[in-house]
This record gives structure tokens, C-alpha cells and sequence, in this order.
């Protein structure tokens, strides 16, 4: 694991936590593809799922005691610390274009909310609330307007940033919807945080890239690296999952609910495993994954790639010393 001495300066709590992606991505300290992302100035108070498997997971990362299991639409909010900055990829399957699509109409869906309660009790400065490319289209753009709206209602400018993945260096084809929400005081005084810039348009990251050197490792010398589907391809068609990635092209998306059908690698005559998954969502290879096959997949398909929150993260912390210098001068 990298290292850095610099000393958390903004307190964090994490709500739907899964196994530990956007809260990694907002900490730093790791080491990915031979490259160090250094500690941000970001402290994690409390991170929270309703998955008891998510959250062994973060703690077998982060340590025991970091997450614990809650159901957020029923927490009280006594118990959370106050924080300056809430993150949270509220559940997507009700806005995926592969899940139910139950939309705002669904319990799943209106998950949201649990960031406007705590908005409303604890007034953090910065809100991130992350979720799938799919949640714009629905309704014709309704569905996300009404989130905004909402969020918005409770003091925040809020704004939402799109982000290809591959655009920002991340080896997988993913486009993942920021919602941005700054407190109006604080955007008053300081504006709202840019929007990071794109690095790799045009110079995409290929999955050879990501797992290239994974080829000839059949064990667990890599974390998970033996693991993976023997599911054959479906008889007619090319479903789902049955894809081959293309050796010089980003992977294709890590899905949340794979089942036995994760893609095929791109040149050996088997499904990826579940570390070369974890590759491509740019989780370090310390970063281990213990329960059975499917578990750790769908762990992995839900997370935010700590590369991107990373940036993200970078964004907001720079944002937060800009104010703070501005005001220190006022």
C-alpha cells in the first residue's frame, strides 16, 4: 500500500459503502498499475451498508470496525457522526438498463433521500451522490431532474458531471453521473469545484493493459487471480456476458449482477477472474476478495473504480484548500 504522511484534514461519512470503491478513491494511499495515489486530505468517520458481505469486505480492507451493516432509510441520525462531506452511490438497479428499472417508484429507488435527511440534520459542506449513465434517460431526463430538484431544495447548488471512465484512464468502458451538491453559502462565497479535466481522450487504456500481466498466473500469488465462471456461451446468439473483450480496447463493463456470465478474456479460452475484474475496476491488488465467485463479482460491478472516485475526490479536495486559503486572505 502507498504511504503518505499527511494528515486527514475534512472529516467523511460514507453511506451505501458497498465494499469500499468511492471510500478508497476519496482516501488514497494505494498503489495501482505501478503507480502511487497518494493520501488525500479526507478522514473517513463512518461508512454504512445494508450488505453484510460488502461490509466484511471494506473492513478485511480498511480494518474491522471502519463499516457497519445498516439499512439508511431507518437509521437515526443521532448515531451518524456530522461530517463535512457525505458520499454515497445510492443503489442503482432501479436506474440501470440492465435491473428493474422500477425508477423513483420503487423503495430502492427513492434511497436518495437518505442523503437529503442527512443534509437536512447535519448540513455537510460537500455532497457526492454517484449512480449509472441510465438514470438521465429515464423519463426523458425526469427522473434525475426531480433528484437535482430535490437535493437542491435543501440549501445546495447542485450540479451533476459525467464521466466516461475511459476518458480519466480507467481501463473499462463505464460511464458513471456525479452529483455534485456545495452548500449555498460555501458556493456563494467560492463558486462551485471544476469539473476534472479528461487526460485520456483518444489515448484510451486497453484491458491488455490492466491484466496483461495476469496470463500466465493460474493461482492465488495474485489475490483471487484463480478464481472464475466455467460457464460455457450461450447456445444461440452472443447474450449478455458472452462477449470476448478486444485486446486493445478498454473491457467491457464489470456488471453488478453477472451471475455466472462475466466476458470472456481477450485471448485465453476462459471468463476473466474475479482479480482481473477487480483490475479493471482499478482496485490494487491488496485488495482482497473472500466470499464465493458471485458475491465478489457483484461486489466488484457495484463499486465506484477507486481511480475515477479518486479523481473526483482530488477535484473536491482541491476545491475545499482553494476556499480555505481564500478565506484565511479575506
Amino acid at each position: 500500500m502507498a504511504t503518505n504522511k499527511q494528515k486527514p484534514a475534512y472529516s467523511v461519512v460514507s453511506y451505501f459503502c458497498g465494499c469500499g470503491g468511492f471510500d478508497l478513491g476519496f482516501r488514497g494511499d494505494f498503489r495501482y498499475h505501478d503507480e502511487d495515489y497518494k493520501r488525500l486530505p479526507f478522514a473517513i468517520q463512518a461508512a454504512y451498508d445494508n450488505e453484510p458481505q460488502c461490509v466484511e469486505t471494506y473492513n478485511g480492507y480498511f480494518g474491522e470496525g471502519h463499516a457497519i451493516v445498516q439499512e439508511l432509510a431507518t437509521v437515526a441520525l443521532n448515531t451518524v457522526p456530522k461530517a463535512e462531506v457525505l458520499i454515497g452511490g445510492f443503489p442503482c438497479q432501479e436506474f440501470s438498463s440492465c435491473g428493474p428499472l422500477g425508477g423513483l417508484e420503487s423503495e430502492r429507488g427513492r434511497l436518495y433521500q437518505t442523503l437529503i435527511t442527512y443534509m437536512k440534520k447535519h448540513k455537510p459542506a460537500i455532497v457526492i451522490g454517484e449512480n449509472v449513465i441510465n438514470l438521465e434517460r429515464m423519463e426523458n431526463g425526469e427522473v434525475l431532474k426531480t433528484i437535482k430538484t430535490d437535493l437542491a431544495k435543501t440549501g445546495y447548488k447542485v450540479e451533476v458531471w459525467k464521466m466516461f471512465a475511459p476518458d480519466y484512464g480507467v481501463p473499462q468502458r463505464r460511464t458513471r453521473l456525479f452529483i455534485i451538491c456545495v452548500r449555498n453559502d460555501i458556493y456563494g462565497r467560492h463558486g462551485f469545484p471544476e469539473m476534472p479535466k479528461p487526460e485520456f481522450v483518444g489515448k484510451h487504456r486497453s484491458v491488455e493493459w490492466a491484466i496483461g500481466d495476469l496470463v500466465e498466473v493460474t493461482d492465488d500469488s495474485v489475490p483471487n487471480q484463480s478464481q472464475y465462471f466455467g460457464a460455457s456461451r450461450a447456445k444461440k446468439g452472443n447474450g449478455q456476458g458472452d462477449e470476448s473483450n478486444k485486446k486493445d480496447l478498454p473491457a467491457y463493463t464489470i456488471r453488478a449482477n453477472p451471475k455466472s456470465r462475466v466476458q470472456f478474456h481477450y485471448s485465453l479460452d476462459r471468463r476473466l477472474t474475479v482479480r482481473e475484474c477487480a483490475r479493471i475496476q482499478t482496485f490494487p491488488d491488496d485488495f482482497k476478495f473472500a466470499h464465493a465467485k458471485t458475491a465478489s463479482v457483484s461486489q466488484i460491478g457495484n463499486a465506484v473504480p477507486p481511480m475515477l472516485a479518486y479523481i473526483v475526490a482530488k477535484a473536491i479536495a482541491d476545491y475545499l484548500e482553494t476556499a480555505k486559503e481564500v478565506q484565511k486572505d479575506a
